[in-house]
This record gives structure tokens, sequence and C-alpha cells, in this order.
């Protein structure tokens, strides 16, 4: 699979955490400190750690890894909400640490973490192949394949989508840095419903669906099949494109099939964002 080049201004890469200059304490589970957050431990560092923020995000990994968070960071104001969680903390040994909201925005680098902040263990990606694996032949799925779609913002919004309308998995092009937290924070848990591969440089993504019985759709903002007035197929791989550039040409000509969204043509096209959300609706609609 061929991809676009993200050039040092990715979004992707504006998103990291910066280290405080402040270091950490010792902490014991079952006393929770009160001063300020931490310098990244070294597996962060390295990419093996993310900093998840936001309630719904934060509750979504408990609920369904809980063995990989690794310390959480909560405003006074949230842990009667997160009680049963820290209760886990303290028998499982895991740190956890009382800070104010001025050290959430620069432990997170982000005001809308809504009180509380998990470090966790990131889940490796799937191969294609190990995605594809997973859906049984005979079912109907929907997949979602990005291609350069790089707004952490789009990102997160997309998975949300994916996860309320069902999606099996999202492919991510080759060579792209990991999800963010601002992504995982917008996902409100979608990120932790949806599995995630990620495409090896040069691999024939094409081939590996069509093997697997999925038709693939580009979708376009003109001229292609009316969303509305057909019968999407019923394993369906959906190309989404990058913002502002749009979708590679070669994709587009690749694809088994071409989707547009009808509407006024007062405006260029939706957002990628926003695309996705109709496109999954139909989706939905045509095979529930």
């Amino acid at each position: 699979m061929h991809r676009k080049n993200p050039g040092t201004s990715s979004p992707w890469q504006n998103a990291r955490i910066k280290p405080s200059a402040q270091r950490d304490p010792p902490v014991q589970a079952s006393r929770p400190q009160q001063d300020g957050p931490a310098r990244p431990p070294s597996a962060q560092r390295r990419g093996e750690e993310v900093r998840i923020y936001g309630r719904n995000a934060c509750l979504a990994v408990f609920a369904r890894r809980a063995q990989d968070v690794r310390k959480i960071y909560i405003t006074e104001a949230r842990i009667a909400e997160f009680k049963p969680v820290l209760a886990w903390c303290v028998k499982q040994r895991i740190g956890y640490r009382v800070v104010e909201n001025a050290d959430l925005d620069r432990l997170t680098e982000s005001q809308h973490h809504e009180g509380v902040c998990f470090e966790v263990r990131r889940t490796p990606l799937l191969s294609v192949g190990e995605l594809l694996q997973a859906i049984a032949r005979e079912q109907p799925a929907l997949l979602i394949w990005l291609d350069g779609v790089g707004n952490p913002h789009n990102v997160g919004a997309l998975l949300r989508s994916a996860a309320n309308f069902g999606a099996r998995g999202a492919i991510l092009p080759a060579g792209a840095p990991a999800l963010p937290g601002a992504a995982l924070r917008v996902a409100e848990g979608g990120a932790e419903a949806v599995p995630l591969a990620q495409a090896r440089a040069g691999e024939d993504v094409f081939a590996a669906l069509h093997a697997a019985g999925f038709a693939v759709a580009a979708t376009v903002p003109r001229a292609g099949w009316d969303l509305y007035e057909n019968r999407l197929p019923d394993r369906l791989a959906l190309i989404l494109g990058a913002e502002g550039e749009g979708m590679s040409a070669h994709l587009i000509a690749d694809a088994d099939l071409r989707l547009t969204i009808p509407g006024t043509g007062a405006v260029e096209s939706l957002n990628v964002s926003a695309s996705a959300a109709v496109l999954f609706a139909e989706y939905w609609r045509q095979h529930h």
C-alpha cells in the first residue's frame, strides 16, 4: 500500500506529551498524594504507555483492560465517582495521586481532561491479517481504512461513531504514529471497542480485503454511487481520506465502488468525521 509522507507538521506529532519539570516521589498505592504531576516514566517516553484522559475514555479502559492501568491522576472532585477504581488500585498496589485541575492541564496538555488521567500500557496494533481472521467469513462486517487522516479530534470522532455503529475494526496506514491521548479522549471509549490494525509498508491491503470477502469503497464528494439509492455490500471496507487534500488518487482508482453522500452542494464536502458518521449509520440501517 502506498502512503503519503505525513511530514513534520503532522498533528499526531504535535500531540505528544511534554515532560513536566518535576520528579515523582515514591507513591504508596494505599495513600493518595497531593503534590503535582510527575515526569513521564521511561515506558511512556518509549511509546509503550499513553496518557488517556476524560471520564468516559478512562472508564472504558478500566472496564475492558484494567490490568493495563499503570497510574492514575485524579482531582478531588472525581474521587467519589471513581471510588471503585481507586479501591482496585489499592488492592492491586497501583499508584494514584490526587492533583489540581492545573496539574492535569499540564500533564495532558489539554483543559478537556474532565478531572482524570490514566497512564496506560498501549494495546499492540494488530496486523491486517489478524484483524481479518477475527471476523467470521459468513458475517456482514464494516471496516474502516484511514488514508492519512491525522487530526486527533477527527480520528477520535471517527472511532466514537465506529463503535456506536458496530464497525469491526479500523486499518491505519503503514508508518502512522500511535494514537495520541487527544484522539482517545474524543473517542469517549470508542477506541477500546474498535480493534485497530496497521498495514505494513508495501502490503497489498486490497488483496487481503478481497481475499476475506470485502468490497472496498472509496468515499468521494461527488459523482459517486448515491449512498441512499443503493444496497451496500454485506462486507464493506470504507476508505476515508485525509483532511484537506482528500484521498489518494490510486486508492480511488483501485476501489470497487465510489460512494457519495447526497446533499445541497452548498459546501465542497463534509468533515471526514461527519462523513464517516453518515456512512456508518446508513450501513447499520441496511444491515441491522
